[in-house]
């Protein structure tokens, strides 16, 4: 039992260093902006460059339209599914599981091939429309998560329970899911949500490809003509989504506390 427990922390901390090292050379080299200082230069002139401003505001507010889309969809879906079709899950989650397997890349071809201006409905003709359909293909991405995340959610309650309870008092079926089953699933569809905002904040495919001012292109532009920036932003963008992962695992607790009190 001590060797085995000896080997686990060895490959634990060789997991740690392979993950930490990389980071750690990244944000290392971000601070030599300034030649022979270590100083922060980097990381302002990144957070005070007026693109930056424009392109992260923007991210959040496509990131925010999606997470409301997402749940708004994957939701009730995933509650009619485990209520009525049980048998359909296997099918369901296959065809969840699709935004994994065909590369982001030949989505949005179909896309623009589908809504550009020659189109019935020809969403590429204006920024409003293009934004429409940007927010649709992030919830298409960040389906995978967001199913999975509410239907594990909703695995730890009984549903059909719930559900006939409710409908005995009269209840009805959208009075049931938004007053009864989301408060229920609130912690996992707020983990589907941050998963949701850290891979909106950071997808470049979608954002380039239709020509939006989002934060992942300009990521990529900052690396092909600056120096040191694109450290910063890099050690930014890594902040950011481990802030998310954070207010998933809080999320959790206080759930658990809660329930606990209760």
């Amino acid at each position: 039992m001590k060797l085995a427990k000896f080997w686990a922390w060895i490959t634990f901390l060789a997991g740690v260093l392979f993950f930490f090292l990389p980071l750690i050379g990244t944000f290392e080299f971000s601070l030599r902006a300034r030649r022979g200082v270590y100083s922060f230069d980097a990381y302002r002139k990144v957070l005070d460059d007026p693109q930056f401003r424009d392109t992260f505001g923007y991210s959040i507010v496509i990131a925010l339209f999606t997470i409301v889309v997402g749940v708004l969809i994957v939701t009730p879906t995933a509650f009619w599914v485990r209520l009525k079709l049980p048998r359909f899950r296997p099918i369901i989650e296959f065809i969840t599981l699709l935004p994994l397997v065909i590369p982001p890349i030949v989505i949005v071809f179909g896309y623009i091939r589908l809504y550009n201006t020659s189109s019935y409905l020809p969403l590429t003709g204006s920024a409003f429309g293009t934004n429409i359909l940007l927010t649709l293909g992030y919830t298409v991405l960040a389906l995978p998560y967001m199913y999975r995340a509410v239907d594990t959610g909703l695995s730890a309650i009984d549903v059909r329970t719930l559900t006939e309870a409710a409908l005995s008092l009269g209840a009805s079926w959208f009075t049931i899911i938004t007053r009864l089953i989301l408060p229920n699933v609130l912690v996992a569809v707020l983990s589907g949500a941050f998963l949701t905002f850290a891979i909106v904040i950071g997808e470049y495919v979608f954002a380039a490809l239709l020509n939006r001012p989002a934060f992942g292109p300009y990521m990529v532009w900052m690396g092909g003509n600056r120096a040191y920036e694109p450290a910063a932003l890099a050690v930014i963008a890594f902040t950011i989504t481990w802030a998310c992962m954070a207010l998933i695992q809080l999320a959790t607790r206080l759930s658990k506390h809660t329930k606990a009190q209760r």
